[in-house]
């Protein structure tokens, strides 16, 4: 899940800071095609939802080695 939450931020950023320089991503091109306020909503939330994903999957992951270790040693 860690994986999908960088993703998701890069994206959430990218989807933000790239039209100042006039670029979109070709993909996520129809967000902007809702409105002005639910692509930001839309925006806002994938960075809001993949830093949530990053930290829980880091959590997880981090009690699975620790867990994994123990067993090992027993």
């Amino acid at each position: 899940m860690r994986k999908i939450g960088i993703y998701a931020t890069l994206i959430g950023l990218a989807l933000i800071i790239l039209p100042y320089f006039g670029l979109t991503l070709r993909l996520f091109g129809m967000i902007d095609e809702l409105g002005e306020t639910p692509a930001w909503a839309i925006k806002i939330g994938l960075v809001v939802v993949g830093v949530i994903l990053y930290f829980l999957g880091g959590a997880n992951s981090t009690s699975e080695v620790a867990k994994q270790n123990t067993e090992s040693e027993a």
